[in-house]
C-alpha cells in the first residue's frame, strides 16, 4: 500500500515541478494521472467492498472444552470488478480461534469457501462474530473495511472424561408408601390405569384397556425404587487455585492438520471440580439414575434430580457459566438442600475444600441417612502453599467410613475416576455387612 502511495506521490510532484519549471504539456499529463489513478481507486474500492458479501456456516452451536470447532466460511462477490485482494478477520471473543484469512484475487460473482477450525480450550458462550471484511484497489491507494456482526453463539460445556465405572446407589429408596407414590415418570413398575387427561403423552396410552372401555386410558408408574444421585459442586471464593499455564496453545496444528490435539484442563482446582461433575452427570443418567446438582457460584442453583437427557443438558449448560465467586461453604450448601433428599440418596461431594467445613458437611448427611462420597482436588498440587493436609483430611473421612478419592494436578480423570470405584466397593463392604448398620441406613 505504501509503495503505491509513493508512486502516486511521485506523479503528481514531478508533474507539478515540470508545470512549474518548463511550462511543458507532458508534465501536466502526469497530474491528470495521478488524479485519475486516485479517484478510480477510490471507486474500485468502493465498488469492490459494496458488492462482498460474506456468510459463516457452524454445524453445531454445542460443544465440548477439547472438541474441534468447524465453521464454514463463503465469501461471494457480487459486484461486476474484481476484488485483488480481501482481508476476513473473525473478531470472535473464542480464544485462538482460527478464521482469519487473506484471500487474494475475488473475481467477479466467483463464491471463494474455506473451513476454520478451532481447539475449544475454555468453557462458557461465545459470540461467533463479528467479522471485518477488508479490501482495497490494485495499486494499494485505499483500503475500506465493513463488520458484519454475529448472528450465531456457540456454547462450549466443559469437558468430559469417559468413565467406566463407578459406585452405583443402593437399589432401593427407604421403603413403604414412598415406593408407591406415584410418577410422572415411565418406569418399569406400573400401578394401574386412569382415565384419558389433556397433556398426557401418547406413549401412555394402553390401547387394550382403551378399545375395551372404549375411551383413552393411560398407564400409571410407581416411583422407581432406585435412590437419587446428587451432585454438590463447592464453587466457594478463596477454596479455589491455580496454577500458571506454560503451556502455548495454539490453533494451528488444527487448521492445516485437522487432527484432534492432546487436550488437558487448565491447572485450575475449578476446572478439574467442574469437569468431574459434568463427567459424573454423564455417567449416571447414561446409567438411567436420577441425578440431582446444586451449587453456590453467581447464583444459588438447584436441578432436581431426573434422569432425561434433556437434565444432563441442563446440568452441563449450568456448569458451563460456573465461576468460583460463591459465598456458602460445602457444609452451608449441604445444609440449605439436603434436606429434601430422600435417605439412602447418594450425595458427591466435589471440592477442593480441607477446612473442617468438609467434615461437618459429611457429618450432617449421614445424620440424614444420606450416603456421602467425596471427590477431594489436591489443591496442594494446584499451588496452594498453605493450610491443612489433603491427605490428613483423608485419614478423617477413612475414620468416618466415607468413601473418597484424591485428584491431583494432571491426573487422567478417567482412570481416576473409574478406579475410585473398586475403593468405594471394599468400604461400603465394610460399612454394611451386617443388618444391623442397613436397618441404621433404612429405619423402617
Amino acid at each position: 500500500m505504501r509503495s503505491g502511495q509513493i508512486l502516486l506521490a511521485l506523479l503528481l510532484l514531478i508533474g507539478v515541478l515540470g508545470v512549474a519549471l518548463t511550462g511543458a504539456v507532458i508534465y501536466s499529463r502526469f497530474i491528470y494521472l495521478s488524479i485519475f489513478l486516485e479517484a478510480g481507486s477510490w471507486l474500485w474500492t468502493r465498488w469492490a467492498l459494496s458488492g462482498l458479501q460474506l456468510k459463516r456456516i457452524a454445524r453445531m452451536q454445542r460443544a465440548n472444552v477439547g472438541d474441534i470447532f468447524e465453521e464454514h466460511f463463503e465469501l461471494l462477490n457480487n459486484s461486476r470488478i474484481l476484488a485483488p485482494w480481501v482481508e476476513i478477520f473473525n473478531q470472535t471473543n473464542i480464544p485462538y480461534a482460527a478464521g482469519s484469512r487473506l484471500l487474494t484475487m475475488a473475481l467477479a460473482k466467483q463464491k471463494r469457501t474455506y473451513v476454520a477450525r478451532t481447539w475449544l480450550t475454555r468453557r462458557g458462550a461465545f459470540s461467533l462474530g463479528p467479522t471485518r471484511i477488508i479490501t482495497g484497489d490494485p495499486f494499494g491507494l485505499f483500503r475500506a473495511s465493513v463488520e458484519v456482526p454475529a448472528a450465531q453463539k456457540l456454547i462450549v460445556l466443559p469437558m468430559l472424561f469417559e468413565i467406566k465405572s463407578f459406585i452405583f446407589p443402593p437399589g432401593l429408596l427407604p421403603g413403604g408408601q414412598v415406593i408407591r407414590k406415584k410418577s410422572s415418570d415411565i418406569t418399569p413398575h406400573a400401578a394401574g390405569v386412569r382415565e384419558y387427561v389433556h397433556g398426557d403423552a401418547m406413549k401412555r396410552i394402553h390401547w387394550p384397556t382403551s378399545i375395551r372401555r372404549n375411551q383413552l386410558m393411560v398407564k400409571e408408574f410407581e416411583q422407581d425404587p432406585q435412590a437419587e444421585v446428587w451432585l454438590y459442586l463447592d464453587s466457594q471464593k478463596g477454596v479455589h487455585f491455580e496454577k500458571q499455564n506454560e503451556r502455548q496453545e495454539s490453533s494451528m496444528e488444527v487448521m492445516f492438520f485437522g487432527k484432534r490435539p492432546k487436550f488437558q484442563l487448565a491447572p485450575s482446582t475449578l476446572e478439574y471440580s467442574i469437569s468431574v461433575t459434568a463427567s459424573l452427570a454423564h455417567y449416571f443418567i447414561s446409567q438411567r439414575r436420577a441425578v440431582g446438582y446444586v451449587s453456590a457460584g453467581q447464583t444459588f442453583t438447584v436441578h432436581s434430580a431426573d434422569r432425561s437427557e434433556r437434565q444432563e443438558g441442563k446440568i452441563l449448560e449450568t456448569l458451563a457459566f460456573v465461576e468460583a465467586d460463591g459465598n456458602l461453604s460445602i457444609a452451608a450448601l449441604v445444609a440449605a438442600q439436603a434436606s429434601q433428599l430422600p435417605q439412602g440418596s447418594s450425595a458427591i461431594l466435589i471440592t477442593p475444600n480441607v477446612r473442617p467445613d468438609l467434615l461437618f458437611a459429611v457429618d450432617d448427611l449421614q445424620r440424614r441417612y444420606l450416603r456421602p462420597v467425596v471427590v477431594l482436588i489436591d489443591s496442594k498440587s494446584f499451588g496452594r502453599v498453605s493450610g491443612a493436609d489433603t491427605l490428613a483430611l483423608g485419614v478423617e473421612l477413612r475414620a468416618r467410613r466415607v468413601p473418597f478419592c484424591i485428584i491431583k494436578c494432571g491426573d487422567n480423570l478417567t482412570q481416576a475416576l473409574s478406579e475410585m470405584s473398586n475403593v468405594i466397593l471394599s468400604v461400603a463392604k465394610n460399612l454394611y455387612s451386617d443388618t444391623e448398620t442397613l436397618r441404621g441406613v433404612y429405619p423402617e
